[in-house]
């Protein structure tokens, strides 16, 4: 489908679903945030849900300001996913001893490593850069920084929620590892620093929704909140390679006469504000669970624990700021998933998945999503699909 263009709101809300589809209280945030003065263009996602202050499956294009709200307090929260050689016929008939060995390499929930990984040890880690984005942590909120032991070590983990590792196959048999992660807990606490600054500020006292609080160029709230922003997203960046070096180093030892070659990882952020330029306007661009969709660039939308995910082609359409969904969004809150599910539908639902099959994954259940095959086609005119992904392994935390 193309868009919907919501009618009375005072810039472009451009919908790519169903008016209908969306919920109240969603709706309501997406016409709060058209009446922000510095507000240029919304593009709103299949994906669409309600959110903090502004709704997850959204992208804000605003001039000399941006909202930290906006961004998601899982600063650079993302995806990665590569090809691997191997083919559904090296696989093992029992899957719980690779599940096993994935979970003893990669921490998950609130866990970390004993240790900050060393990537010197990782194959074919790019380590240029590494030393200077650690020394610019010292340049963070000065809240944070006493932090730091823990930001080393939970650099390289997964975390809990709907975060995953997964092991996949595509239509023809390939292999492909992909994980879900973001900026942890030093993320988070930074986010929560800069939501709480801005709230205070002068400019913002007369806001529709408090949570919609910005900061605006050329102030010092902007220029603090830019830097950490930025090397938020570089943690989220390198927390997401570590893990996949680490998977794949996994993969290399558990299949060791198969003698594995990855192709390159496609990694994207979907909790990230970019720097960008549209109709002579330079802008920046908050993707709150959104990718971003260039012509030719790849992104990956995941669907839930049981169902698949796909690997996309952008098609560079600017109505949307060259974006795409993030993943198949939910249609139904964690507690009221917990309300609705039991264990039992959890291992109908993920049947023929090697995963967790507990009480304290019930909320991730895929009847808690929308459907991703309708996602998908509903943003036809933003990406082409290059290949549809079953996990046949997820580990969550």
């Amino acid at each position: 489908m193309s868009y919907v263009e919501v009618p009375g709101a005072k810039v472009p809300i451009r919908l790519w679903t169903d008016p209908s589809s969306v919920e109240d209280g969603a709706m309501r945030q997406l016409q709060n945030v058209s009446t922000l003065p510095w507000i240029k263009g919304l593009a709103v996602m299949p994906d669409v849900h309600y959110g903090k202050g502004a709704t997850v499956g959204s992208v804000i294009a605003m001039q000399g300001a941006v909202c930290p709200a906006a961004v998601g307090v899982d600063i650079g929260c993302g995806m990665s996913a590569v090809r691997t050689s191997l083919t559904a016929n090296d696989l093992p008939g029992d899957l719980s001893r690779l599940r096993s060995k994935i979970e003893q390499a990669i921490p998950v929930g609130r866990g970390m490593h004993r240790e900050m990984v060393d990537p010197g040890r990782l194959h074919g880690f790019p380590t240029s850069g590494w030393d200077d984005f650690w020394q610019r942590f010292g340049g963070v909120a000065e809240s944070v920084r006493f932090r730091h032991d823990r930001a080393e070590k939970q650099m390289g983990t997964l975390g809990s929620g709907n975060h995953f590792v997964e092991f996949c196959l595509d239509e023809t048999g390939a292999v492909w590892l992909m994980l879900h992660s973001g900026s942890r807990n030093i993320g988070k606490e930074l986010a929560e620093y800069h939501i709480g600054q801005a709230q205070k500020l002068p400019h913002n006292q007369g806001l529709i929704d408090r949570d919609l609080a910005v900061f605006v160029a050329d102030t010092p709230q902007m220029a603090a909140y830019r830097n950490d922003l930025f090397w938020a997203q570089e943690y989220a960046k390198y927390n997401r390679a570590i893990m996949m070096a680490l998977f794949q180093d996994v993969i290399r030892r558990e299949f060791k006469k198969a003698k594995v070659t990855f192709d390159p990882v496609i990694s994207c952020h979907h909790n990230y504000v970019a720097e960008e330029r549209y109709e002579g306007m330079d802008l920046l661009v908050t993707r709150k669970g959104a990718i971003r969709a260039g012509s030719g660039e790849f992104g990956i939308i995941p669907g839930s624990m049981g169902t698949g995910s796909y690997i996309v082609k952008g098609l560079g359409n600017e109505a949307s700021f060259n974006s795409a969904s993030h993943g198949a969004g939910r249609r139904m809150s964690r507690s009221a998933a917990k309300r609705r599910f039991s264990t039992k539908d959890l291992e109908d639902q993920t049947r023929g998945v090697e995963c967790r099959k507990d009480s304290g994954v019930v909320d991730e259940i895929p009847g808690a999503y929308k459907p991703i095959e309708k996602v998908i086609d509903q943003q036809r005119d933003l990406v082409e699909v290059v290949a549809k992904l079953k996990q046949v392994i997820c580990v969550k935390g």
